[in-house]
């Protein structure tokens, strides 16, 4: 009886649950608005749905409700060839809105051609959304957005942590798949930041696990996805985003400067790999003369001083790059985006005392998502939006050993269709582009994935998407995947 009275509450719509705020938390249930937008000058109508789906136990029992938006073009019948993209943010405690209304969705946020904030804050069509060509969910994870655990009883070792966190969202989206009728589409992972570490694991979670067989994954901004890269390696893979930054801030020699900026980078990228890391191999037994050569060479690339990289033994941390570029000129940069620029208490010291790049995004990010979620889509709650949502501590040890690089070239090597796209902006100082390079070169260590498998660069930082160039540009990089990695109908999955 008991058992039968729970199936029934589940099967109310509107059917809540208390949370440790006091605030009322919507288990199950969702709330459907329509709209439209021009895409590449053709109108494209669609539904928004923004709703609740519980997260299972392995016993059936609710434990966690997570909060979703899911958009479908209106004029699509027959969705079985429509690709339906699957988006997560990463942090892993940042919720769904920055892709969701700054990249690839309908609407996106009031900022300028740069992406720096303006007021009055909120939303505008998206002329470069790719809901013409795709449909689209945009997914929080537990304490992200308005999702959340059902009690504080559930132990947050069910969700925060890098296999624990896939486990469970590949067991959602299975569910997710079922209602909205989409197992025959094909299925695209999208992920920025530590959303790529997600999806990564994901692609295999859900092809082994839940036998669910994906078209792509896209990796924007990605991490170093449990690839290892130690000592020198991790040490000297800085030096081309250094030198994107120098560049951009017109800090490098004339000769350099004057070049564009991808001219210029293909030069560092052979010194980093043919010269910088042997060097810092060789550690404290690096010859003398051969120490300043290269050092002077990396002044050359980087806008510092010779004199600070000699005092570093080769080796500048990135916090302490943040701070010294510009140091002389009184600003810190960015780490995120490293086009911004912050004014920290004291022009000493040996790191910046804020993010300032981080800082401007909240400022428009947060009042546009809570806007357009509450007056556009018409959800309504009291709960507050987490937009860096309380995630700590992350379980990356043991069983939740981060192994997603490993885990995404299974999943290729598995399945044929699956192909790979990675896209980087050059000013990007937490998940650079030349690290994102090294991703792609080592996740398939043979040799034998590589023709499925493409990287792209753009002038932004972290979500490069948020300069209008690059948000038309890097979506139109969208298509162009989704178009190659369609098979044809008598294509078989096989080598």
């Amino acid at each position: 009886m008991k058992q039968t009275f729970t199936l029934v509450l589940l099967s109310l719509i509107t059917f809540t649950v208390s949370v440790a705020q006091n605030r009322r938390l919507k288990l199950d249930g969702d709330v459907t608005t329509k709209d439209q937008v021009t895409i590449k000058g053709k109108v494209v109508p669609y539904n928004a749905t923004a709703g609740n789906q519980p997260v299972y136990d392995e016993n059936g029992k609710p434990i966690a409700t997570l909060f979703y938006v899911y958009y479908e073009r209106s004029d699509v019948t027959d969705r079985t060839t429509r690709p339906l993209f699957i988006s997560f943010n990463g942090g892993p405690g940042a919720a769904s809105c920055w892709m969701h209304i700054g990249y690839t969705g309908p609407k996106r946020v009031l900022v300028d051609s740069e992406g720096y904030p303006t007021q009055p804050y909120g939303v505008k069509d998206n002329p470069h959304s790719i809901l013409d060509v795709a449909d689209i969910v945009y997914v929080e994870p537990v304490n992200t957005g308005f999702s959340r655990a059902i009690n504080d009883s559930i132990p947050k070792s069910k969700f925060f942590g890098v296999n624990a966190d896939i486990k469970y969202l590949a067991e959602w989206l299975n569910v997710f798949v079922g209602r909205k009728n989409r197992w025959p589409s094909p299925k695209y992972l999208i992920g920025e930041s530590y959303g790529t570490s997600r999806v990564s694991g994901l692609a295999l979670e859900l092809q082994n696990a839940n036998w669910m067989y994906l078209n792509g994954v896209i990796l924007v901004s990605p991490t170093d996805l449990g690839l290892d890269r130690g000592g020198p390696v991790e040490a000297a893979n800085m030096l081309p985003y250094y030198s994107a930054t120098a560049w951009y801030h017109k800090m490098l020699p004339s000769d350099l400067q004057q070049k564009d900026l991808t001219a210029m980078l293909p030069e560092v990228e052979q010194f980093t790999i043919n010269e910088l890391t042997p060097a810092i191999a060789r550690g404290g037994f690096l010859e003398p003369d051969r120490k300043k050569q290269i050092a002077a060479k990396m002044a050359r690339y980087s806008g510092l001083s010779e004199k600070v990289i000699m005092e570093h033994n080769l080796v500048i941390p990135s916090t302490f790059y943040w701070k010294e570029l510009l140091r002389d000129k009184g600003y810190q940069i960015g780490r995120l985006d490293s086009r911004y620029l912050g004014i920290d208490r004291e022009t000493a010291g040996e790191r910046p005392d804020y993010a300032a790049e981080y800082t401007s995004w909240q400022h428009s990010f947060t009042p546009a998502i809570n806007y357009y979620l509450r007056q556009h889509l018409n959800y309504k709650t009291d709960l507050k939006y987490n937009i860096a949502g309380q995630t700590r501590p992350w379980d990356r040890e043991g069983a939740n050993t981060d192994r997603t690089g490993e885990n995404l070239r299974q999943a290729m090597a598995q399945n044929p269709y699956l192909n790979v796209m990675i896209q980087s902006g050059y000013y990007d100082g937490a998940c650079d582009y030349f690290n994102a390079k090294y991703d792609m070169w080592h996740i398939d260590p043979s040799g034998k994935l590589k023709a499925r498998f493409e990287w792209k660069g753009y002038r932004g930082g972290h979500m490069m998407y948020l300069r209008d160039e690059d948000l038309a540009t890097s979506n139109e990089d969208i298509r162009v995947f989704i178009q190659k990695t369609l098979p044809k109908p008598t294509q078989a999955a096989k080598y």
